[in-house]
């Protein structure tokens, strides 16, 4: 297939690219290359696939030194003209959307960030795909759109009227608009709630990454909620392995959907939502004893009250997943966090 798959100097873009290109997919890769966080990390994941820093300017193709079927191209996703001249040109066969301003407690900074990438961004590509007739949209959601819901594990049939931060509501939008776009034109759109994900190249924005940053440097690092959080730590491998089975199979529609007892992770029409998770949480004080024990260096805590717009736990029901493709995501944190360690003293230099 051509694929076109956004967010690639990002962390689950990065390795999304990668997997569809060593299986001979020709992919274009698309990413702002925002300071977010750290660009040489960004930068850094680019030139894993052969893309170089200084050929890399806005707008312009820059194609890969690596593989010979990819091509990247700097651009925001809020660039409607940008957007549509992409799609003209390449008429693409799937788009894997995973671009987005991510981060549940800088949406509380910075609010206008989400609205521009995640909700102005998204339907600049529902429009492109919709104009340019793309076979499938699959696009990242999250679990942070489950909020307070307390029932667990948490299921694709749950409602989820109650998000707790504006990155959360901007994710249950993209669902809501690309629903939309699939009642309204029959565009084949999947969302893909992610658990969690860590490992290797991942953000420095995230837990296992500032864990393993404190401890490395001898450093006290905050743990919030009192250490009392469950997460379902979900390894970069079987996300990526999620995404690809899922992008195979666009949606036909569910003959047995409702609108008596509306499913909603389902429609009549060619719209789907999955959760990719581990389905077995881990307690963060456990993940942060198997993060001790593989750095062979003890954490230096400081345990806080829990912050605004987190939760203290996750799990994701994954069976549909399982039924529908097969796959059943199933990495031990245990060798999650080594490969991450592994990659992390590798980058930085350090023992």
């Amino acid at each position: 297939m051509r694929v076109l798959v956004t967010g690639t100097a990002g962390f689950i873009g990065y390795h999304a690219a990668k997997r569809l290109l060593d299986r001979g997919d020709e992919v274009v890769g698309l990413d702002s290359i925002n300071d977010y966080y750290d660009t040489g990390i960004k930068y850094g994941r680019l030139e894993q696939t052969g893309i170089q820093k200084k050929e890399i300017k806005y707008g312009i193709m820059t194609g890969s030194e690596r593989y010979p079927k990819y091509r990247f191209v700097k651009l925001n996703l809020e660039d409607r003209e940008g957007i549509l001249g992409l799609f003209d040109e390449y008429g693409f066969d799937g788009v894997v959307n995973l671009a987005a301003q991510a981060g549940v407690r800088y949406s509380l900074e910075n609010p206008y960030a989400y609205i521009d990438s995640n909700i102005n961004g998204f339907i600049n590509i529902l429009e492109a795909s919709r104009q340019y007739k793309v076979g499938h949209l699959v696009y990242a959601s999250s679990s942070s759109v489950y909020g307070i819901n307390e029932k667990m594990p948490f299921s694709t049939s749950d409602n989820i009227d109650h998000p707790i931060s504006l990155y959360a509501a901007t994710k249950k939008g993209n669902e809501l608009m690309a629903h939309t776009y699939s009642h309204l034109f029959r565009l084949p759109t999947t969302g893909l709630r992610f658990f969690t994900v860590y490992g290797p190249w991942g953000r420095p924005d995230m837990a296992l990454f500032i864990f393993t940053k404190a401890i490395v440097e001898g450093k006290k690092f905050p743990v919030f909620n009192n250490g009392n959080m469950r997460r379902d730590f979900t390894y970069i491998d079987d996300i990526v392995e999620g995404v690809v089975r899922v992008l195979d199979r666009p949606p036909e529609g569910d003959t047995r959907w409702s609108g008596m007892d509306p499913d909603p992770g389902s429609a009549p029409g060619p719209y789907k939502i999955y959760n990719i998770g581990n389905g077995s949480p881990v307690e963060l004080m456990d993940f942060i004893r198997a993060l001790e024990k593989e750095l062979g260096r003890e954490a230096m805590i400081d345990f806080k009250p829990i912050q605004a717009g987190d939760v203290p736990a996750t799990w994701a029901d994954c069976s549909d997943l399982e039924r529908d493709t097969g796959y059943k995501p199933s990495t031990p944190v245990t060798r999650g966090i080594a490969e991450f360690v592994r990659w992390y003293r590798e980058f930085y230099k350090v023992d």
